[in-house]
């Protein structure tokens, strides 16, 4: 039963108008809001595939959002009710050609792919975000549902609190042509 659920989300997802070298922010705005993930809309468990098309769209090899959520329906848990297993989103971005290095700790890195509980430990959500420090301070892309907005914090800790992150992707050799 879930097969058919997955080639209906590749099949509407192929049809959603996405350009795939803009940085998405408010996966519950717009169209990507309508695209899909396991058994539920992007709005409500897209995060991790936006976050693998962030990255990418910043490293310079942006790729469509359709064609990342149809690979990691492969990583989706609880068949996507829970989004996408946040320790799978090396595969992706190595899927995609993106070279990272993971670790635990996202002060050390320029750019980066981090997931993290919302509030309590196994009591509620995760959420994944791609971040990017500038001069400014840490640029937090997707950083809610309806935030539409790049948002800017002092350091990720600003924006998480003293939440330790589940997974973090940091991420190396951008293009320097990428003005995103």
């Amino acid at each position: 039963m879930f097969r058919f659920a997955v080639k209906r989300n590749i099949r509407c997802n192929s049809a959603l108008d996405q350009k795939s070298g803009t940085m998405i922010n408010g996966q519950a705005c717009g169209c990507v809001a309508d695209f899909r993930y396991g058994l539920c809309r992007m709005s409500f468990n897209g995060c991790e595939v936006i976050a693998v098309h962030n990255a990418l769209v910043w490293l310079g090899i942006p790729q469509k959002l359709a064609d990342i959520a149809a690979y990691m329906e492969r990583f989706r848990m609880l068949m996507g009710f829970f989004g996408c297993s946040p320790f799978k989103i090396g595969k992706a971005l190595s899927h995609f050609g993106a070279d990272y290095t993971k670790t635990k700790n996202p002060t050390q890195s320029s750019a980066y792919v981090v997931s993290f509980w919302t509030k309590r430990r196994f009591l509620s959500s995760i959420h994944t975000v791609f971040c990017v420090k500038t001069d400014a301070g840490t640029e937090v892309y997707n950083s809610s549902n309806r935030c539409t907005d790049v948002r800017i914090y002092e350091d990720i800790q600003q924006y998480i609190g003293k939440k330790k992150p589940i997974a973090v992707y940091a991420l190396k050799n951008r293009n320097k042509d990428n003005t995103a």
